[in-house]
């Protein structure tokens, strides 16, 4: 497969609005296979297609949470994918998760996502799936959708940290 370019701020790509995956195909489980190829060569959890100038509601997840303890411990592939997602419903009771961005490189900031959420897709094959999602994943998809909707985690914090976390990558950039 591919490892694809990813976009960064402040490209304007990453504003688009993602259009739905008309058919479940060969070329869409192709843009999948790049994207977890992309995503894990990024050491990311999650992209969404608009993250690499794919404007279709394609998302990829893997928290890659670890098994073992110590020295031992490996990261446990599970890969999921979301094909045009949507949020059902979502929790009244929120929580903060320090967030980060493949798009924004080494930037992180709290922001505050409702705790769980029920979503509907479609999976590889073209079929509904729905689900209740809690914890990092429903973070992570919430993060997500939001991208295909145009919307960055920063978005979500105040103007003030924003422009401190832009700012700082702005340094990160010239330094490097």
């Amino acid at each position: 497969m591919a490892v694809l370019e990813i976009l960064e701020v402040p490209h304007p790509g990453l504003r688009a609005v993602a259009k739905p995956v008309e058919t479940v195909d060969d070329a869409v489980r192709k843009i999948v296979a790049d994207m977890f190829d992309t995503m894990y060569d990024a050491r990311g959890i999650g992209l969404a297609a608009t993250q690499v100038a794919i404007e279709q509601r394609i998302v990829v997840i893997d928290l890659q949470e670890t098994e073992g303890e110590g020295e031992d411990a490996k990261p446990v592939r599970k890969p999921l994918v979301y094909i045009n997602p949507e949020l059902v419903s979502v929790s009244e009771e929120t929580s903060f998760y320090n967030e980060g961005c493949l798009s924004i490189p080494e930037q992180y900031a709290e922001v505050e996502r409702p705790t769980s959420c029920r979503a509907r897709w479609l999976d590889e094959q073209g079929a509904v799936q729905e689900g209740d999602l809690d914890g990092l994943l429903a973070t992570a998809l919430q993060h997500e959708i939001d991208h295909l909707n145009g919307v960055l985690f920063i978005d979500h914090i105040s103007k003030l940290k924003r422009d401190m976390l832009l700012k700082k990558l702005t340094k990160m950039r010239k330094a490097a």
